[in-house]
């Protein structure tokens, strides 16, 4: 409904003048408020919302934390690691440096009997933390001797502390002592020390070597190469520069045993099929000079022939119109048939 206005309009007579108060009657009244239908208008009902947000809040929280701590663990669980990205070997336990300390060790160690019991204890003093048993166990009495030390593995547990295998052989056996060692560390001076009693281990045993087939031969190359072969290991052993030139390819260069041995035998040629190129193997038996005494050919005299020692080489040769040339000589590989 329209306001009526309370402005005086002069076109119209005997009109009211300018009302100072309002009407009640010229507003309408609201209308009524309409009551809900269902639900409840209190406010009890946010409880629920609010445990609800707890409870996905609380979820979070929980997926956040462990996100993060399954990477940290793992982390700190690995080794540690280098600014290159690299894990440090052993645990940062200087290896080498430890392994060589074993190995002098056991080269003291493994060797005593009673007239030496003495200098035994004394250079054990070297390797021994204060108080420790002089003689590590040992009563005075017996004797063992050991040879071939040699460092095998080492096994670290953090930076100052490993376990070192050495390997050695006593008669004809051949066993591992095992030493535990402490490394004092950079700040204190980068020494060893023996942390405890030595242990002898056996050895492993050798490993099982399967058959290699053997190669087709060319019987032809190996009627050519046979007389070249011991021209040349004849020079190789006596060091006769003038002479082995006449048996090494051109352009290469051979050392010679310059007398050391004195060649006895060509046992064997194995000469396979192939190209102009071929690496061969070679079985030689040198004699062994006794002493100072040079070996003589021939001779029956075992002051002057001393021994014989029987090698396998592998040769490359070449061949160069109808002669074949040596142009390298290593150490035999695995035994062919």
């Amino acid at each position: 409904m329209a306001r009526r206005s309370t402005v005086h309009d002069p076109r119209i007579a005997d009109g009211p003048g300018l009302s100072a108060t309002l009407d009640p009657a010229d507003y309408e009244a609201p209308p009524p408020r309409r009551p809900r239908r269902g639900g409840w208008s209190g406010g009890g009902g946010r409880w629920l919302v609010w445990t609800g947000r707890i409870i996905l809040w609380a979820l979070i929280l929980v997926i956040l934390v462990n996100g993060v701590r399954a990477p940290f663990e793992r982390f700190t669980q690995q080794e540690p690691v280098m600014s290159n990205g690299a894990v440090p070997a052993h645990n940062g336990f200087p290896a080498e440096q430890g392994m060589a300390f074993a190995a002098q060790f056991a080269g003291v160690y493994l060797n005593f009997n009673p007239d030496d019991a003495a200098s035994r204890s004394r250079k054990l003093t070297a390797f021994l933390a204060e108080g420790m048993d002089p003689q590590m166990g040992w009563d005075g009495f017996g004797s063992y001797a050991a040879v071939a030390i040699q460092p095998y593995d080492i096994e670290a547990t953090d930076a100052h502390n490993a376990v070192v295998s050495v390997a050695f052989q006593s008669g004809p056996r051949r066993l591992m002592l095992s030493v535990p060692i402490y490394y004092s560390g950079d700040e204190a001076g980068r020494r060893f020390v023996v942390a405890g009693r030595p242990a002898i281990l056996p050895a492993p045993a050798p490993a099982e070597l399967p058959q290699v087939a053997e190669p087709e031969i060319d019987e032809a190359a190996t009627a050519e190469l046979k007389p070249q072969l011991e021209g040349f290991f004849q020079d190789y052993a006596s060091g006769d520069a003038a002479g082995l030139e006449r048996y090494v390819a051109a352009g290469k260069s051979l050392p010679s045993f310059a007398g050391a041995f004195t060649f006895s035998q060509l046992k064997e040629v194995v000469v396979p099929v192939g190209g102009a190129t071929r690496e061969i193997q070679a079985v030689v038996v040198w004699a062994v000079p006794s002493g100072d005494v040079l070996p003589t050919p021939g001779t029956t005299d075992p002051a002057a022939v001393g021994g014989t020692l029987e090698q396998v080489y592998r040769l490359t040769v070449e061949k160069q119109g109808d002669k074949w040339f040596v142009a390298d000589v290593r150490g035999g590989g695995r035994v062919i048939g």
